[in-house]
């Protein structure tokens, strides 16, 4: 097939009704980028005997080394099909615009996948016949609901169940069947959650409703308000409770089924594909059965007479040993292929069988094809002039992905729910979004634009800079061009034969001295342009919702901190240019003038402006923030580094800051002692992160420390623990009160509950939106953990105004009311512990709570009990002057506990399930000594460190434990290797959790949980334990603590007697503990430089 022109794609991207946005998601390994090939062949941009080989979209080298996807990448298509305008017209051909987004399917490049989702419409899930559902494809599938994609299932790799599992049709029918089967059971609990929370959301409006119609008519009893109709009351709450009133969601369309065209079976690299209604149209005319009845009977229990030819339902076989439908008229026919291309006992098929298969199909086959030695050749052939994959899959695409006129009008709705202020959006853009208006001379509509992303490219790759094919070169222009030519094929020559590059391009100038006046300064500037071939400039990946957009054209970069509620908060939104406009053709971009909506596309003139994520908008009044929501999972692994060269450290900053512009999940930071140091999803993704940074960004040698592995610390009540150091006050508690100080402090520290640490830390979401109702810049200093004294007096006065936060507010204090009320200990302690929560540690979102139980409730201004009351009702003022100054030592104190939970004191690494009971707080009364101002200004420094340093040693009151980061690991493995996989989990402290065997197949599913600490390297490790015969997956699940104190010594006779008073037993916890500390220049206990000085040590040559 011809290239096609890129005039007709960018005519297409006017017409909304012809335009798909889609993705293709899946598990690593299920297929994704062999059936993109499969695709862009359609399109005559590669060969299609090279697709699956080629893998065009994966333009990277370590991509194309590695085998797997590591960037999304995107690519325009055009697709036509035969229609009819009317029933009574003939065919005629439509051309359709695929906007084709291939994303990465390894678990450290998650970030990728949620980048692409947010620009699509619909999704194609691809999942792999023999392995079947996996971790990823439940992550992708997740996704999909998310962001409400369509999606189309496509199940890859069907021929691994005839060649490599060796199946029989019948069987290879159950296979599918179970595996269709575990899909939707995905999808069907993806549904009952959301069943579940919308429920819980409705009584919470209906209880709120009955309480708003109720108090009127107490109050009435009261003899508050005696003219009320208490009728009218009675029938309003009757009313509420009315059923029709709640809108019951059908689940119907949410599920994959063959019959509704929305499930493909294929192989992508024999390059075949097929839908039940290809089959049902070939086998109308041949059955006498109409195509619509033979499409829903095809699949599922249905079968044929072979006398009478009618479907028969399942109770009308009557004991009959007949075939289903999809086993006799499907799948014996393709077994049949592949029998007569690659059966016999040597492999080579059958010629005589393949030309029978062929006449019987009406195909023409070429007979250089059929003479052709190479069975995969004529299998490939037979199944393209048959049931081509590229067809299958785009008719799909096509028939049952909506346009961005028709997903934009379903999906709006939620997109401007979730993003920060929806109440604050403008409805002009929002109708604009829903209708996917575009601009023109006489409306003058809102433009809205998302870029998910920035990407990197080669300047020299722009379409700008390049000479396109057929135009004459200038002489300049030939003279550069020959230079650089010469220059590189110098350096190739230097590099086979061990010279240095340098050495080359030193001949190169000398050889280019004299030969005309002034080459001397060509010659230099040459090698400018040369130092300067590798820069890279920064595109946005984005869509445009509503509006059209064009170069030049001047819009305000909204960034994911922004809310309409405070659009002209700090930082302040920006108004940028636009420089380009680009079509996505993966490898290549082409230019634009102009986009109209509904269009991926990237865009130039934002680098600079937008770090990751953001918006583009015409307005910044009523403005909507896109790229509000959580774009992917944080990053995990941590690493220091450092230039090879001290010369090159302001190539490794500059370097540092285009890596974070580029990649959706890589963070960069500076710590304090100076450090800069790089946050990635995983080994594998770090392993890019430095290999981008060398080689593209700093262009220099970067020398990587070690991995920094985050960790957690926490306490437990252990049945051997050291007496308390206040033999007459409870455990936990510390007292300070020296003569000479200027408060009185007493501070109980005890560890949270179980189920409490659980709730917090999955309701993160709810204390979020207790702070919802502050500025951007108070949200931005709580993030940043900063102090503000006015943080208090915000939230104290802004929550009555903001219903969410007060239902926020609300569920929480009943969740840990639930929660508290299951604690068997300390009853009495925990009765009150929800109400009086002051503060939640650390970063104020954490899972370690603060409770004023102090008998004066200094800090009862910041406890849910007093911000519920303040929603509820005017509370009245007490002096103001003594308010402000109970508030300035409630946040000092708030900020103290958030000090001391980020940094705990085994290794300063954050806490973890702790509660810090505040029982006494005295200072001195600002009346006598000066303006409470003064005091306060005083105060602060005492504070702060007699808080913290409380907490602490409260802490070590206990037997403290640290926690680590785990990863659940995913294997997938035959039973020859199953022994070494568990033999490499476990010598890396792993423990496997579950082992299944996968139906019908000779593989087991391993699944393990691993410290991260011990991960690096461990895919590698296992790969070469089994020959490449397993391949771990790792998914970051959270943190685990490791049940051992670290600062346990034998004490008891039996242990003095067993292990020796230096302890032989190695303390694990303890090392871990060691390692940190030492990493972060603090003192380490117990170290010791020389053991056994006086002993001589000989040394073997």
């Amino acid at each position: 097939m011809p290239v096609v022109n890129a005039a007709n794609l960018i005519k297409l991207q006017n017409n909304p009704n012809a335009i798909r946005n889609i993705c293709i998601l899946a598990h690593v390994d299920h297929g994704k980028t062999s059936l993109t090939d499969s695709l862009i062949a359609t399109n005559g941009i590669i060969s299609p005997k090279m697709a699956g080989k080629i893998r065009y979209l994966d333009s990277r080298p370590d991509e194309q080394t590695r085998g797997i996807t590591m960037e999304s990448s995107a690519i325009s298509l055009i697709f036509s099909i035969l229609r009819k305008r009317s029933p009574e017209l003939a065919l005629e051909p439509q051309d359709h615009l695929i906007n084709l987004i291939d994303s990465p399917g390894h678990v450290d490049f998650s970030s990728e996948v949620s980048t692409a989702s947010r620009l699509c419409d619909g999704a194609v899930i691809l999942v792999d016949a023999v392995e079947g559902v996996c971790s990823q494809t439940i992550s992708v599938l997740r996704q999909t609901w998310v962001e409400r994609l369509k999606p189309v299932l496509v199940i890859n790799k069907m021929d691994r169940l005839i060649t490599e599992l060796r199946m029989s049709p019948q069987e290879a029918y159950s296979h599918l069947s179970k595996l269709l089967e575990q899909v939707n059971a995905v999808m069907g609990s993806f549904f009952q959650g959301e069943r579940m929370e919308d429920d819980l959301k409705w009584r919470e409006r209906l209880e709120a409703r009955v309480s708003q119609v109720t108090r009127p008519q107490e109050n009435a009893t009261r003899g508050v308000d005696p003219g009320l109709d208490h009728s009218s009351s009675v029938a309003d709450v009757d009313g509420l409770n009315d059923p029709s009133r709640w809108e019951e969601k059908d689940d119907e369309g949410i599920y994959f089924e063959p019959e509704r065209g929305n499930v493909i079976f294929s192989s992508a690299t024999d390059g075949w594909a097929f839908t039940a209604k290809q089959f049902a149209s070939f086998y109308e005319k041949k059955l006498g059965i109409n195509r619509k009845v033979l499409e829903r009977v095809l699949w599922g229990d249905y079968y044929l007479d072979p006398k009478t030819k009618r479907i028969l339902a399942p109770k009308h076989v009557k004991g009959r040993s007949l075939k289903p439908l999809f086993v006799q008229l499907v799948l014996e026919n393709i077994w049949a292929v592949y029998e007569a291309a690659t059966g016999g006992d040597k492999g080579q098929g059958d010629t005589k069988m393949v030309e029978k298969i062929c006449s019987s199909l009406s195909l023409n086959l070429p007979g250089h094809v059929l003479r052709s030695r190479d069975p995969k050749a004529i299998l490939t052939a037979l199944f393209s002039a048959w049931i081509p994959l590229s067809t299958a899959v785009l008719v799909s695409v096509i028939e049952h992905l909506p346009s961005p006129i028709v997903a934009q009008k379903s999906r709006t709705s939620d997109l401007v729910e979730a993003s920060p202020g929806a109440e604050n959006v403008d409805p002009r853009i929002k109708n604009s979004m829903e209708n996917l208006v575009s601009s023109d001379a006489e409306a003058k509509v809102p433009s809205v634009a998302f870029v998910s992303k920035m990407v990197a490219v080669p300047k020299k790759d722009l379409p700008e800079n390049k000479t396109r094919a057929g135009k004459t070169l200038t002489a300049e222009q030939a003279r550069e061009l020959g230079r650089k030519k010469r220059a590189e094929i110098a350096r190739a020559q230097a590099a086979a034969n061990g010279e240095h590059p340098d050495v080359a391009e030193l001949k190169e100038a000398l050889s280019d001295t004299g030969i005309e006046q002034g080459a001397d300064n060509r010659s230099a500037d040459s090698r400018g342009e040369e130092s300067g071939r590798d820069e890279e400039q920064l595109i946005g990946f984005a869509r445009l919702f509503s509006g059209k957009l064009t170069v030049g054209d001047e819009l305000y970069v909204l960034t994911p901190k922004f809310t309409p509620r405070n659009p002209h908060a700090s930082p302040e939104p920006q108004k940028v240019t636009i420089t380009a406009l680009y079509m996505l053709m993966g490898r290549d971009l082409e230019s634009l003038t102009t986009v109209p909506p509904g269009v991926v596309f990237g865009i130039g003139g934002l680098e600079g402006h937008i770090m990751k994520s953001g918006t583009l908008c015409s307005q910044v009044d009523g403005g909507i923030n896109l790229a509000g929501v959580s774009m992917g999972g944080e990053p995990i692994v941590r690493v220091a580094l450092e230039p090879q060269n001290p010369m090159d450290l302001d190539k490794m900053i500059v370097g540092l800051r285009l890596l974070e512009q580029s990649d959706p999940c890589a963070r960069y930071e500076v710590l304090e002692n100076g450090e800069h140091v790089i946050l990635t999803a995983g080994e594998l993704h770090l392993e890019r992160c430095l290999k981008d940074l060398k080689e593209r960004f700093a262009q220099c040698e970067i020398q990587a420390g070690a991995s920094i592995v985050p960790y957690r610390e926490s306490i437990v009540s252990a049945t051997e623990m050291n007496p308390p150091k206040t033999q007459d006050l409870p455990r936990g508690t510390v007292v300070m009160s020296e003569e000479g100080r200027l408060l009185n402090l007493r501070v109980r520290v005890i560890p949270l509950p179980q189920g409490a640490t659980e709730y917090l830390m999955s309701n993160e979401t709810l204390i979020q939106d207790l702070y919802e109702a502050q500025s951007v810049e108070d949200i931005a200093a709580l993030a940043d953990g900063d102090a503000g004294t006015q943080t208090a007096t915000s939230l104290r006065g802004q929550t009555h105004h903001h219903p969410k936060a007060q239902r926020s507010l609300q569920a929480l204090q009943e969740g840990l009311h639930d929660v508290f009320g299951t604690v068997k200990t300390n009853r009495d302690l925990w009765k009150v512990a929800a109400s009086n929560t002051v503060a939640f540690g650390p970063r104020r979102v954490g899972p370690n709570i603060l409770v004023d139980n102090t008998s004066g409730r200094i800090c009862h201004a910041l406890s849910i009990q007093a911000l519920l009351a303040n929603g509820q009702s005017e509370q009245p003022e007490d002096d103001d002057r003594e308010q402000r100054y109970r508030l300035d030592l409630s946040s000092k104190i708030s900020y103290a506990f958030q000090l001391a939970t980020a940094q705990g004191p085994l290794c300063n690494e954050p806490m973890q399930g702790v509660a810090v009971f505040l029982e006494e707080f005295s200072t001195p009364e600002a009346g006598g000594t000066g303006t409470s101002a003064d005091v306060s200004g005083r105060l602060t420094g005492e504070v702060l460190r007699a808080v913290r340093d409380s907490i602490r040693q409260g802490f070590l009151d206990w037997s403290p434990r640290i926690l680590l980061a785990m990863y659940k690991c995913e294997i997938q493995a035959s039973t020859e290797v199953l022994g070494r996989v568990y033999g490499v989990v476990t010598r890396r402290r792993g423990r496997i959790v579950a082992e299944s065997m996968n139906e019908g197949t000779p593989f087991f599913t391993v699944t393990a949980t691993l410290p991260v600490a011990e991960s690096f390297g461990f895919s590698e490790e296992i790969r070469k334990r089994t020959s490449g015969a397993a391949s771990p997956q790792l998914i970051f699940s959270g943190y685990e603590m490791l049940d051992e104190d670290p600062f346990w010594v034998p004490f008891t006779e039996e242990e003095l007697e067993d292990l020796g008073e230096i302890a032989d037993r190695e303390n694990i916890a303890k090392k871990y503990v060691d390692g940190v500390r030492r990493r972060k220049g603090l003192f380490v206990q117990g170290s010791k430089v020389v053991t056994s000085a006086e002993k001589q040590k000989t040394l073997k040559k």
